[in-house]
This record gives C-alpha cells, structure tokens and sequence, in this order.
C-alpha cells in the first residue's frame, strides 16, 4: 500500500484554500490603530510604537492572506476621526470612509492597555458597503516583545479573514 501522506496533504490544502477563498481578492482598508491605555503611564514611548507598527503588520498580514489591502491615506482617516474612538465607534463613518477608497470592508483598530502585563488587540470588520459592523474581534498580547505583537497581529489577520470568509460565503447563492 502507498504512503497517504501526499493525498492527506493534498487534501489538507484544498480545504485550506476552499476555507481562505472568501477573503481572497477582497479590497479591505485597514485603519492605523489607536491606542487607548488606562495604566498609570498611558502613552508612554514604547506603547506609541507598538501602535503605530499594527497597522503596517495587518496590512501585511491580509495581503499574505490573498485579500487586496486598500491604502487609506493618514490625512482622510485623521478628517474622518473626529475624536478619539470615534471611527471605532462609528461603523456607518468607517463604512463610508473605506467606501470612499474602493474597499468592500474596514477593519478600524484599536490597542487597549489596561494593564502593564498584556493588551488587547481590538479589530471591528465593517461592511462598507452596508455600514453594518460584521465582527468584533480581539486578541490578547503578552507582553512588549515585537514577535509576540506580530503573533498576535497574525491571530487577528486569521481572525479578521475567518469573518469576512463567513459573510462572503453566506452571501452567495
């Protein structure tokens, strides 16, 4: 009898790409994260680059995931935000904001310390198309350390793909 091993890998992949093949070639804007942290030291150095290096990895993160990131520049994401929180807050704001960029979803983000040990990173999918908030997703990171922030951006990405996968899969008939 002949090793299995080459059928069951292959088959393996199939489903992993029958699984991916919602996202894929999905036009997604990924707003650059904020940071809300309640410690006693809030926005300390360290914690203002850890932000602002999220954004770039999920955008990297989808793009290795097959979807088509859409870039929205700084300068219209900062004229749409009207206050700390507010896109993130605003599903139907966010939606027009990536509508107004040729994406079909929005991702706005936000890094929530509320405590020195771990922080949350936060993620709402959003329909641009609907303004309907999709997914509310968050992963936990231990600790400052770069390659645990990109574990946990690469948990979010898997996370972020497995939501638009479930709204792209129900929407065909």
């Amino acid at each position: 009898m002949g090793n299995p091993l080459p059928a069951l890998a292959a088959a393996l992949a199939l489903v992993c790409y029958a699984n991916s093949a919602g996202a894929a070639g999905t036009p997604i804007a990924t707003l650059d994260f904020e940071l809300k942290d309640l410690t006693l030291d809030p926005n300390n150095q360290a914690e203002r680059e850890r932000t602002a290096s999220i954004g770039p990895l999920l955008r990297e993160a989808l793009a290795s995931r097959g979807c088509r990131v859409i870039e929205v520049d700084s300068a219209a994401q900062n004229t749409a935000d009207k206050g700390a929180g507010y896109l993130f807050d605003h599903p139907d704001l966010a939606a027009a904001l990536g509508r107004a960029f040729g994406a079909e979803w929005i991702v706005v983000g936000r890094v929530h310390k509320a405590s020195f040990l771990f922080v949350y990173l936060k993620a709402h999918v959003v329909n641009a198309t609907t303004g309907e908030l999709t997914a509310d997703l968050s992963v936990e990171v231990k600790g400052p350390q770069k390659t645990l922030t990109r574990r946990g951006v690469d948990a979010l990405a898997d996370q972020i793909s497995t939501a638009i996968d479930s709204r792209v899969t129900h929407a065909r008939p």
